[in-house]
This record gives C-alpha cells, sequence and structure tokens, in this order.
C-alpha cells in the first residue's frame, strides 16, 4: 500500500470526508480555531467517524508544508481511480459521453494548476492532461487550491505530450490550441464535438511542436487593455463555451 499522502484546507479535507471517509487516516486541527467553520468541520468529521488530533500551527505547518493549512490538515490514503488515460477514453466510448479534456502544456505553478483543476470539475471536463517534464505535479498545495478537485478529476502527466496529442486525433478527438495569434476566435468553432482544449503556460504558451500538433488554433477575443489572461482564468472561459455549446447543440 503507498504511503498516506497529506491534504490541507477546509475545502480539499472536507471532499475526501465527504467522498471518501474510510480513506482518512487522521486529522490534525488547531484548537485555537473555535468558529462556526470549525465547528461545522468538526461535527462533519465526527460523523464521518474520522480520527481527530489536536495539533498546534507550528506541527500544522510542518506537517503539509504550507501556512495556509486554516487549521485543517489529513493524512489520507490515496484514491484508486482510472489507471491510464486509455482507459479513461475507452469508457467514455462505452458510456457513449463527448470527451472534453483539459491540455496544459507548461504550466509548473502549483496554484495554476490547482485552479485549472476546479475550473475543469466546474466545468465538467472529464480529464486533465501534461507532460512529465516541465509541469506542476499533484502536492498538498494543489490539493488545496483545486478545493478537492484534485481528487474528482483525473490528472494525467504523459511522457509525449505530442504523441499523446496525436493518439487523441486517432480516436476522433479534435485538438485546438488556444494562442494569442490566432486568427479564428474561440466562438468561431464547434466545441460539441468531442474536444481536447491545449493552453500554454502564460509568457511563453504553447511549445512550438505542441502548436503544431493541434488541429486548429483559436484566440479569445481581448477587450480591454491587457493581452492575456492568467492560464486558469482561460482555461474556464474555454471549457465553459465548450459546455455551452454542447447544451445548446445537444441538449446535454
Amino acid at each position: 500500500m503507498p504511503a498516506p499522502k497529506v491534504l490541507f484546507g477546509f475545502h480539499a479535507v472536507g471532499v475526501r470526508l465527504k467522498t471518501a471517509p474510510a480513506s482518512i487516516v487522521e486529522i490534525y486541527v488547531d484548537p485555537t480555531r473555535r468558529d462556526a467553520r470549525m465547528k461545522q468541520f468538526l461535527n462533519r468529521a465526527a460523523e464521518a467517524g474520522a480520527r481527530v488530533i489536536e495539533a498546534d500551527a507550528q506541527r500544522l505547518m510542518k506537517l503539509c508544508g504550507s501556512a495556509g493549512h486554516q487549521g485543517v490538515v489529513a493524512r489520507v490514503q490515496a484514491l484508486e481511480g482510472v489507471r491510464t488515460l486509455d482507459e479513461l477514453l475507452d469508457d467514455l466510448q462505452e458510456q457513449g459521453a463527448v470527451p472534453l479534456l483539459l491540455v496544459l502544456d507548461g504550466v509548473t505553478d502549483p496554484h495554476n494548476l490547482g485552479a485549472c483543476l476546479r475550473v475543469a470539475d466546474g466545468a465538467g471536463a472529464h480529464a486533465v492532461i501534461a507532460p512529465k517534464d516541465h509541469a506542476a505535479g499533484i502536492n498538498a498545495t494543489v490539493a488545496k487550491v483545486a478545493s478537492g478537485a484534485a481528487e474528482t478529476v483525473p490528472y494525467f502527466m504523459v511522457t509525449n505530450l505530442a504523441r499523446t496529442l496525436g493518439e487523441l486525433k486517432e480516436r476522433g478527438i479534435w485538438v485546438v490550441g488556444a494562442s494569442d495569434d490566432a486568427e479564428q476566435t474561440l466562438y468561431d468553432v464547434d466545441l460539441a464535438m468531442a474536444t481536447a482544449l491545449v493552453l500554454g503556460a502564460e509568457g511563453p504558451g504553447m511549445r512550438q511542436l505542441t502548436r503544431k500538433t493541434c488541429d486548429a488554433l483559436v484566440r479569445i477575443p481581448m477587450m480591454g487593455a491587457v493581452e492575456s489572461l492568467n492560464v486558469s482564468v482561460a482555461s474556464g472561459v474555454c471549457l465553459y463555451e465548450a459546455r455551452r455549446q454542447r447544451g445548446v447543440l445537444r441538449g446535454v
């Protein structure tokens, strides 16, 4: 059995309490927090039968490596989920679902990754894909920012992103990249079909090979003085446009 991992913050630990309470080894809480939010959290932990241990702020920070723990840190067992991207896509095909994937090329900031996972969960994306190199992995900070979405959205780190995009295309998934210099806008293309939306890091954007692998490039219209959006905001704009089109065009 793999070693327990750490979650911290009310949202991240609260989602695990709701979805898989049996996987929680123990929860550490700051006894000096006596506010309504902590009382409500402790009631939920008690109802779930979780083991709760009091710990001071210094110990909490040592456990999770961050001062942003909000007085709540948990040690949890890893959840068994979909093991590979191919398995996920096979399952979607069997279910008759239309894939909606978010691909992040070169997003190394854990706060950005956490925010992207959160918006992917909200928009109903089936998975987030990133390269193993030059990309953030899932850690306690990502889980905290994701507010539970790191537990619900499959995150696949692949060895060769361009090759993975090629394999998605072979499965009939349209690969659409977001680029500031694209001629057509996000609103000019059909995202109701099986789609993988590709976004690069702020500044450099997508790598050239990733860009060349895309079936189409689109831009988000910018009406003000700023030239681009944060990658998590851009992910939300793109994913929710895909969701809007699917709701209008396909009734899903």
